[in-house]
C-alpha cells in the first residue's frame, strides 16, 4: 500500500473553507510579525497552531496556544511553538503558524471520512472526548448521504442525549448539524482523491459549528 501524503493544514483549511466548510477565519505567519498583522486583521482573540512537517498531533507536542489577546501576546506564542518543536520533535520541520479566530465554546464532535475497501468512502461522526476515545461511540455511512441519513447517524450515538442538551448543557441545533454532515459527504463525493479526512474536533455551539483541526490525508 502506498504512502499517505499530509496536506498542510493551511492548504486543507482553505480548501475546506472553498467548500462551504467552516474552518473559522485564519492566516499562515511565517514569522511572528506576520503572526501580528494576521491577528490585527482577523481580530482578537486568535488561536496560533504550528505547522510543522513531520507532526500529525499539534497538541501532544505543545504546538497550540489559545487566549492570545494582543500583538506581544501573539509574537511570544509564535516563539513557544518554535521552542516546543525543537523539544519535543528536533526531526520535524518549521514551517509556520497558522493564526485563526478563537470560537466560543461549545459541544465538540469529531467527523471523519476515509476511504474503505470494500464499501468505498465512508463518513464518520462521533462526540469528542471520552465518548470517543473510551466508548468509541461513533457512526458510519457510505457517502453520498442525505439529510435523513445524518439524522439517523447522530441519533445512533450514545451521547446523543448531549446534543439535546442533557443535565443542562446548551442544545445544539440538529438541523445545522445534519447540514454539516451533508456538507462535508458531498465534499467526500467531489474529492474522491482523499484517502483520508479528519475534522477534530468540531465544535458546535447552537448553530454555529467550527472545525477546529483539520487533517487531509492524499
Amino acid at each position: 500500500m502506498p504512502e499517505l501524503t499530509l496536506m498542510p493544514e493551511p492548504e486543507a483549511a482553505a480548501l475546506l473553507r472553498l467548500n462551504g466548510i467552516p474552518y473559522p477565519e485564519f492566516g499562515f505567519a511565517r514569522t511572528p510579525q506576520e503572526a501580528e498583522l494576521i491577528s490585527g486583521r482577523i481580530g482578537y482573540p486568535v488561536v496560533l497552531k504550528i505547522v510543522a512537517e513531520g507532526v500529525l498531533h499539534k497538541s501532544d507536542i505543545g504546538g497550540v496556544a489559545v487566549n492570545l489577546l494582543n500583538p506581544e501576546s501573539v509574537s511570544a506564542a509564535f516563539g513557544r511553538l518554535q521552542s516546543c518543536l525543537a523539544q519535543n520533535a528536533p526531526g520535524a520541520t518549521f514551517s509556520g503558524a497558522i493564526v485563526c479566530s478563537q470560537v466560543q465554546q461549545g459541544i465538540e464532535l469529531i467527523v471523519g471520512g476515509l476511504q474503505d475497501v470494500m464499501f468505498g468512502q465512508t463518513l464518520m461522526v462521533g462526540l469528542g472526548g471520552i465518548f470517543t476515545e473510551i466508548l468509541k461511540d461513533v457512526s458510519f455511512r457510505v457517502v453520498p448521504i442525505k439529510k435523513i441519513d445524518a439524522v439517523e447517524m447522530l441519533e445512533e450515538l450514545k451521547g446523543y442525549p448531549v446534543l439535546q442538551g442533557a443535565r443542562g448543557l446548551e442544545k445544539a441545533d440538529i438541523n445545522a448539524l445534519t447540514g454539516f454532515l451533508v456538507n462535508v459527504s458531498d465534499f467526500l463525493v467531489k474529492n474522491p482523491w482523499i484517502k483520508e479526512l479528519d475534522l477534530n474536533p468540531v465544535r458546535i455551539s447552537g448553530n454555529q459549528i467550527h472545525v477546529l483541526d483539520a487533517r487531509i490525508l492524499k
